[in-house]
């Protein structure tokens, strides 16, 4: 029975370990995972197809610029140049490859969203349009149906309504 334990207890410490160790491993990607879930769970690619559509895209570039031009300006690479495929870009120019490679990573979320491979995890209920009668105001009158006279009947008392 002893020996049982301490197989038990070597199974729960090589297990307690394996997870540490891909925790570790999952921690510089954390930043990118969150990206992605946002992207794919949390956007309604239908309502945001539509704005892009009409001209949201020239707000996506103008944002994309910013990103580009904060981002060299705030971290630049240490030895002046990123290695990216092979090659010695720039600052500017590498943050640009970046900053494409994370809007390409966007698209393809809205793309996965849009085809309906999320399933029920990406669903977003239809908003009931507002009239401009319903009760945000919190006000009731009398009669209980949401409407106050919003001053209104002082107005016309003092009229001689």
């Amino acid at each position: 029975m002893h020996e049982l334990i301490n197989n038990f207890q070597a199974l729960f410490s090589a297990s307690w370990n394996l997870i540490i160790t891909l925790l570790g491993m999952m921690l510089p990607w954390t930043p990118l995972m969150a990206w992605v879930a946002f992207w794919l769970l949390a956007v309604n690619w239908v309502k945001l197809r539509e704005v892009m559509i009409v001209g949201g895209w020239i707000g996506v570039v103008l944002i994309g610029v910013m990103m580009v031009l904060v981002w060299g300006m705030v971290a630049p690479p240490t030895d002046g140049t990123h290695h990216l495929f092979g090659l010695n870009v720039t600052n500017f120019v590498g943050k640009t490859v970046y900053v494409t490679a994370l809007f390409t990573i966007m698209f393809l979320c809205g793309s996965v969203q849009l085809s309906g491979a999320c399933g029920k995890l990406a669903q977003f209920p239809e908003e009931v349009a507002d009239d401009g009668h319903g009760d945000a105001h919190g006000a009731h009158d009398d009669h209980g149906h949401g409407h106050d006279d919003h001053g209104h009947a002082d107005a016309h008392a003092a009229v001689g309504h």
